[in-house]
């Protein structure tokens, strides 16, 4: 019999007053519909889901897999969103040609990519960056079930890409998003940085690699698009430029044509 997925239990506390809920719940919800109902629905990034950054034959495989972040909304094409920004950063930082690709879907929690996009992946990766989590939290998804379908995805893409390098985007400051009123926005907030800490230890059992995304981006409202939500284009630069630093160090080294490292 197969043994289910376990962290430790400080890994599921959320650092929120459990007695406020209950008196805030209403005002929680109000606040909740009116945010649907006033957030603009922007849509993912056009233009070609693969490309290349540097010149020459490219000799390190970036793909991005995961929600509308991956897929890039709020941005016009994928080059300018978190696929080709990373595999901009990481041409710079490393001076090595980065080819690159996205699959994706708005809307997606770590299960549906687990189950419906990482079995659609072909070709090859030297480094997978997944970004999920905030459909997760819109959805209220249980802290333990989500470090199960955190894991589910990890052996997942683990089975499509062996030898690669795999990154796991961390939870974005929701505390900080200027979409949420208060005490919305401190509530989710409180959640999804218990989500975060679950993903980081997940990350840690699959031995790949939990980047946090910094805080101070959000300071930044240049940084978000017009949903308050999403990444602007120079929001997703910022990003990307962190996810290099995390992932530099992980990745397998450039190869010479004989096939030894360089």
């Amino acid at each position: 019999m197969k043994k289910a997925f376990s962290l430790p239990l400080s890994s599921f506390r959320v650092n929120f007053p459990t007695a406020l809920l209950l008196p805030l719940a209403p005002v929680l919800l109000v606040q909740a519909r009116r945010t649907a109902r006033r957030t603009p629905r922007l849509d993912p990034a056009s233009g070609a889901d693969h490309g290349v950054a540097g010149t020459g034959a490219p000799d390190l495989r970036l793909v991005v897999i995961g929600d509308s972040t991956a897929v890039g909304v709020g941005a016009a094409a994928h080059a300018e969103a978190l696929p080709g920004a990373l595999a901009a950063a990481l041409h710079r930082r490393l001076g090595r040609s980065v080819a690159w690709s996205v699959t994706g879907r708005s809307g997606a929690t770590a299960r549906r990519v687990a189950t419906d996009l990482v079995p659609a992946l072909d070709g090859a990766a030297d480094l997978v960056v997944i970004t999920v989590g905030i459909n997760d939290l819109i959805r209220r998804r249980p802290l333990k079930a989500w470090a199960a379908d955190l894991s589910a995805l990890l052996t997942a893409v683990r089975g499509a890409y062996r030898d690669a390098a795999v990154l796991v985007a961390g939870m974005p400051p929701v505390h900080r998003f200027p979409a949420l009123p208060q005490p919305l926005r401190l509530v989710i907030g409180a959640r999804a940085r218990a989500m975060d800490r679950v993903m980081r230890e997940v990350a840690l059992v699959h031995g790949a690699v939990h980047a946090p995304m910094d805080e101070a981006m959000a300071r930044d409202r240049r940084l978000f698009a017009a949903d308050g939500f999403h990444p602007s284009p120079a929001g997703y630069r910022a990003w990307a430029d962190d996810l290099a630093r995390a992932a530099a160090t992980h990745v397998p080294q450039a190869t010479t044509a004989g096939g030894a490292a360089s």
